[in-house]
């Protein structure tokens, strides 16, 4: 297929914005996504069933939340700038159920000054969950601005935690 479309899957986190552009994945957005295109972007609708590839992006998505899955195996294009793709790059390699943050990430890039432009690049990321923006926290740890919105940051968070980890919250 060589035509920008999208689909909207159904998850436990509410309807989930798919968009593919030919053979590539190229955007995940929660309804009230901060940085959400224009819908006229996403192309016409198209049921998923028609569409091999919209129907594995919807099914390893449904598997990851069902915890059935860690990672994604799809073509994604995230078509930032070079900054932000080595920056996206970076988040595509923390691994399932740990954290990193801004901090780290410019120092991976070789200057921890770059913290806040690290920020504004993983703040863009239009393939969230899939380029796993939401394992990025503050310095000391806390849950800083997720485009999907911070209560989805804390249900990701949590759903990739250890089970020794959850067992041993109080609440």
């Amino acid at each position: 297929m060589d035509t920008i479309r999208h689909t909207v899957a159904g998850t436990r986190l509410g309807a989930v914005t798919l968009v593919a552009d030919g053979d590539a994945v190229t955007g995940l957005y929660f309804r009230h996504h901060v940085r959400r295109p224009d819908q006229r972007s996403f192309g016409p609708e198209v049921e998923p069933s028609g569409d091999p590839l919209l129907t594995e992006a919807a099914d390893q998505l449904h598997d990851y939340l069902d915890r059935r899955r860690t990672g994604f195996d799809l073509p994604l294009r995230t078509g930032g700038d070079v900054f932000q793709e080595k920056v996206w790059a970076l988040l595509k390699d923390v691994p399932y159920g740990t954290t990193t943050t801004y901090g780290t990430l410019a120092g991976q890039l070789g200057d921890r000054a770059l913290a806040q432009r690290v920020g504004q690049a993983v703040g863009a990321n239009p393939l969230c969950v899939f380029v796993p923006c939401h394992r990025v926290v503050g310095a000391d740890g806390s849950l800083t601005g997720y485009a999907g919105g911070l209560r989805y940051k804390q249900e990701l968070l949590e759903l990739e935690e250890p089970a020794e980890v959850t067992a041993s919250r109080l609440f």
